[in-house]
């Protein structure tokens, strides 16, 4: 068979695996670490931590992880799987690139490298519970992956000797070139004056005086498998002799079907041809391996390979694992000019007799999971993860699978760097809770940062949402079947002006309006020169009435808009997210324009008074006679303390002229949204944004995944009792 039919009757048997698989275990995530948690004292909670690289001890109970920005190993105890505890840190004289256990023994890989060129580095041997050090080999390098063999007699190290990205471009050659080191262990202690270095020059059809040894793994037959990254190349090596018994290109990929520039929408129609570039590597068993292709400089698969070592390539993932990645919403717009969803990290295991292989995506901060068959994997779900899981490891014995999520946002006041875990069970998989279905041609809708819902007014289950102005250019109403578990996106509308997709829209609100249309609130910037507005559009999406805000409101104007739109008999309500100039400081106005009259008018809400950052309002929804109201503060994680659902009567709303004394609501707690923030035991997600109350009078919540950027790309979609 030619090798492009070969190529995409492998893409075929992945897409049909995905659309068949029956599910009948599962994995969820069961417990969150926050690596800032194994901070010792005087060390200030601002400081960047960041698990990379992580590790096991043999009886499953404790993990180890490298930290490069706070140049440590991190310790955590699972003994109780659901509430991992700290273990500390041990601080190193040099940045940890990877980290590896045999028996008692931890092996970490630590760059202590002067510059590009002149790299250098050693493998630290140090006791897993003495955790004193207990041997160090000069590696005459720069150390990236480290790994033990399944017999614990020897210790392999990739040596990369990185390029510098910014000289020509990161352009291959750039001396001095990488190698593979393997290191003998006896009573687990490395015989450091026994080391072989491998040279691995002349193999790559790219950059071959110039290799670049990424990721290393043994197999049980101490046979190592490498990736060259940036050499598009993989090798076999025996680890006794240290000779090269089989090298071969990772070859390219021809996809279809994805989205390839940076331009704020989604649009999966382009085409490319690209260079695998692996990054991480697994054995599935002594003959087979699986490659994730994050890609590097000139390449980026998007998805996963696995090859026999002899160099037969068994099965290519095409764009099938990034489409999945797409339904769940976790695809990461601004990286699709680049390398897309960029898998990194591969784990393999066997749970219940099956070996599962997992996918984990750095950008879009999701990990794939899937049955071997011996063929064509059989995907089974997508699991969520913190920001950019780097690496992961599996506990067999104890039905745990765990990630090491490296990026930390402290700078930005965004989300932390966690370790996360995750238990293999008979229970259904609770996430996603929300994804999308896939087009006439098969295309997966895509969808990120819903911002507000509403819901259709005879059927049950039925509802609607936007996104936000993280998508300008494409802003969209999509229609939800809550019906069914997870619910389903089943189409996307476009928002359009003349035709064309509307610009200059920050969708924060929606709302029926009765006749098949719908009423939008944009939260308007007007240094941005979007205009604080209320749109009108018509079945067809088209906006075919503009009411602009009154000079009298926008004379104290604040950036924060409007953030959620009801209609109530022939007023529309609008919830201002937060106080504007001439409002009090704890409290927000409740816009109304009556579309009888053209007249603008106000009330105002108390607000909450946070401990820390801003409390707002996010949703406004009117059912019988109250309206309800998300009011939430802008924390994250263990910070977060106000995400609640009020009720104000309608009576109350006897809005006053723009400019006059406004009066004061009063305000009922209905519902405390932190324990569903939390359920999934992830950190706790800032915005909740979007509520609706269905025909048959459930409530629906959803959170805001700001487009996967600097976000963990999770959407929580939940029913709520009222």
């Amino acid at each position: 068979m030619p090798v492009g039919r070969f190529k995409k009757t492998l893409l075929l048997l992945s897409v049909a695996a995905s659309a068949t698989a029956v599910q009948a275990d599962s994995f969820n995530r069961i417990a969150s670490f926050g690596a800032i948690h194994n901070l010792p004292e005087g060390i200030e909670l601002s400081q960047e931590t960041s698990p990379e690289i992580i590790a096991a001890s043999e009886d499953g109970n404790t993990l180890v992880y490298s930290d490069s920005p706070l140049e440590a190993l991190g310790f955590v105890d699972i003994t109780n799987a659901e509430k991992p505890l700290a273990g500390g840190i041990v601080k190193l004289d040099g940045e940890p690139t990877s980290v590896a256990i045999g028996a008692a023994t931890v092996f970490a890989g630590v760059n202590t490298s002067e510059s590009y060129t002149k790299p250098s580095g050693y493998l630290l041997a140090l006791g897993l519970q003495t955790r004193a050090e207990l041997a160090r080999c000069d590696l005459a390098g720069q150390p990236d992956s480290v790994a033990v063999s399944k017999d614990g007699r020897y210790v392999a190290v990739a040596i990369e000797n990185e390029r510098d990205e910014d000289l020509n471009d990161g352009e291959l050659p750039q001396f001095p070139a990488g190698w593979v080191t393997i290191v003998p262990v006896k009573n687990g202690q490395p015989q450091c004056d026994q080391s072989m270095k491998v040279d691995m020059t002349g193999l790559a059809e790219i950059g071959a005086i110039d290799p670049e040894p990424e990721f290393v793994d043994f197999n049980s037959r101490n046979e190592i498998v490498v990736t060259l990254q940036e050499n598009n190349h993989l090798a076999i090596i025996d680890a006794a002799s240290g000779k090269i018994l089989n090298h071969f290109s990772a070859g390219s990929v021809e996809l279809e079907g994805i989205d390839v520039k940076k331009d704020k929408k989604l649009d999966f129609s382009g085409k490319q041809t690209r260079l695998r570039e692996p990054d991480s590597v697994k054995w599935i068993d002594d003959n087979r391996f699986v490659i994730a292709n994050e890609g590097d400089m000139n390449g980026g698969a998007r998805g996963f390979t696995i090859f026999h070592k002899d160099g037969r390539m068994l099965f290519e993932s095409g764009t099938s694992f990034e489409q999945e990645v797409i339904l769940a919403g976790h695809y990461p717009e601004k990286r699709s000019g680049k390398k897309g969803s960029e898998p990194e990290g591969v784990v393999v295991g066997e749970f219940d007799g099956q070996t599962y292989i997992f996918i984990l995506s750095e950008r879009g901060s999701v990990i794939g999971v899937y049955r071997d068959t011996g063929g064509a994997p059989e995907f089974i779900q997508l699991l969520p993860s913190g920001m950019a899981p780097e690496s992961g490891l599996v506990i067999p014995q104890r039905n745990l699978l765990v990630s090491a999520n490296e990026k930390d946002l402290i700078e930005d006041k965004g989300p932390r760097a966690h370790v996360m875990l995750y238990q293999f069970s008979g229970a259904p998989a609770a996430y996603p809770q929300i994804m999308s279905t896939r087009t006439s041609n098969g295309t997966p809708i895509g969808w990120g940062a819903l911002s507000g819902l509403t819901a259709d007014p005879t059927k049950p289950g039925m509802l609607y949402a936007v996104n936000d102005s993280f998508y300008a250019n494409q802003p969209t109403i999509f229609s939800i079947d809550a019906n069914q578990t997870p619910a389903k996106i089943t189409s996307a509308m476009p928002v359009l002006r003349e035709g064309k997709a509307a610009k200059k829209l920050d969708l924060e609100g929606i709302a029926i309006d009765g006749n098949g249309g719908f009423w939008l609130a944009s939260e308007g910037k007007t240094s941005k020169d979007i205009p604080h507005a209320i749109y009108h559009v018509d079945r067809q999406g088209e906006i075919d009435r503009t009411i602009d805000f009154p000079k009298a409101l926008l004379a104290h104007e604040r950036k924060f808009g409007a953030e959620g739109i009801t209609l109530i008999d022939d007023t529309l309500w609008v919830a201002i997210q937060r106080p504007w100039k001439d409002d009090p400081a704890d409290q927000v106005k409740l816009l109304a324009y009556n579309l009888k009259t053209n007249s603008w008018g106000a009330v105002r809400y108390p607000l909450e008074q946070p401990k820390s950052g801003w409390v707002g309002l996010s949703e406004i929804v009117s059912h019988g006679d109250q309206v309800y109201i998300i009011e939430r503060d802008n924390q994250l994680g263990e910070s977060a303390v106000v995400k609640r659902l009020y009720r104000v009567s309608k009576d109350q709303l006897q809005p006053a002229a723009i400019g006059s004394s406004l009066p004061l609501v009063n305000k009922t707690l209905v519902h405390d949204f932190l324990p569903d923030l939390k359920s999934l035991h992830g950190y706790v997600q800032d915005k909740i944004e979007g509520f609706t109350i269905d025909a048959a009078g459930s409530g629906f919540a959803v959170t805001d995944n700001d487009g996967v950027d600097d976000s963990s790309g999770e959407t929580l979609f939940f029913k709520v009792d009222l």
